[in-house]
């Protein structure tokens, strides 16, 4: 008999239970994450968590801005995939510091793999640490990571109703990036309409379209960046340990 509601489906689940597991779990990674957040703005750092589905451009994106970006703040990555290596190695080759958390069957990074992948790079005070999550635009909106900034990337192969299907997703980004605009041309995306779907969810939230691949308007993702302060900056950054 179910101990809930007296029926004889002990098989079933209840609403109620469903809710508060949710909670309990995501308010011990709400804890953690205000932990990272504290511990980044003690030295300055300035976390940006990149979100998008598989084979938007994630990591073309994160080659290219090291390149450019490294010349002004140290730069470092922390690279979430289920399995294997390969990006954490294509980031490597760049000469950029970075750290690989393989979630196996997971679909997000959560803070407690950020506060073990940032003691294990122990990036640079004052330093503009890359988080590329997991390609999946549902559950990592869930999860703070104690981040200074949530970008989506989405790209013109992927269809103009992605801020509608996935509306959580587009509401918590701090800006959004349509790439692969070089494709533009010779796929069925209407960017006005997306930015429109975009504001619909999230208003006001700035919409950068570019190309990872061939440079296009990469320098307006630049600027965003430049004009991110990370938590605590104005100050001189600390030099201590990670806690």
């Amino acid at each position: 008999m179910c101990a809930t509601c007296g029926c004889g489906d002990v098989s079933h689940s209840h609403g109620p239970e469903t809710i508060t597991l949710e909670q309990k779990v995501l308010a011990k990674n709400d804890a953690l994450a205000s932990h990272n957040r504290s511990m980044l703005a003690e030295r300055g750092i300035l976390a940006v968590n990149l979100m998008s589905s598989p084979g938007a451009g994630k990591t073309t994106l994160l080659e290219r801005t090291i390149a450019s970006f490294r010349r002004d703040r140290p730069v470092a990555v922390i690279e979430g995939d289920q399995e294997t290596v390969l990006d954490a190695d294509r980031i490597r080759r760049t000469g950029c510091a970075v750290t690989q958390v393989n979630t196996g069957a997971g679909c997000h990074l959560d803070a407690a793999m950020m506060h073990d992948a940032l003691h294990e790079l122990d990036p640079r005070p004052g330093s503009v640490v890359f988080v590329e999550n997991v390609g999946n635009l549902v559950c990592p909106a869930l999860f703070d990571l104690g981040e200074g900034g949530k970008v989506v990337i989405i790209s013109v192969t992927e269809g103009t109703d992605k801020p509608l299907k996935y509306p959580y997703m587009f509401a918590v980004a701090d800006l959004v990036i349509v790439n692969k605009l070089d494709l533009l041309p010779y796929v069925d995306f209407d960017l006005d309409a997306c930015r429109r779907h975009v504001a619909a969810v999230n208003p006001g939230t700035p919409v950068v379209a570019l190309s990872a691949t061939r440079g296009d308007n990469v320098a307006a993702w630049y600027d965003w960046l430049s004009s991110r302060s990370a938590p605590g900056v104005g100050a001189t950054p600390g030099r201590g340990p990670l806690r």
